[in-house]
């Protein structure tokens, strides 16, 4: 008698054998991805450097720093300097986390922006 065979089972096909590795390869890279974009900071700076502001991909603050010159800005300046640095930092945390999926999804339509061009750079 024949043990039964499992849901991945491919009984000896040796395509079959070889797309399932494939796709576990695939299965494993894009959850390392996922580890790697989740720790993606981005650095963003103002005020001539003297307000910096990290952020995660999501563009969670997670960072900020206020040189002691800075303040002599005012506070309506110091306000627009943190936002302009939290911007940039996003804008950062952004296109890193953009480079590291565009290996994946190349010549997909993931990658096209519907107007012939790519999404992903």
């Amino acid at each position: 008698m024949t043990p039964p065979t499992g849901p991945f089972s491919t009984a000896g096909d040796p395509e079959l054998d070889r797309l399932l590795k494939n796709f576990q390869q695939e299965l494993t890279a894009i959850e390392g991805l996922r580890d790697q974009i989740t720790s993606v900071v981005g650095r963003g700076e103002a005020a001539e450097g003297r307000v910096v502001v990290t952020v995660t991909q999501t563009g969670a603050l997670t960072g900020l720093s206020i040189d002691p010159r800075a303040m002599r800005l005012g506070s309506g300046e110091l306000a627009a300097a943190i936002l302009e640095a939290a911007a940039s930092a996003a804008l950062a945390a952004e296109q890193e986390a953009n480079d590291m999926v565009a290996p994946f999804i190349a010549g997909t339509p993931l990658n096209e922006d519907g107007t012939g061009g790519t999404r992903w750079r």
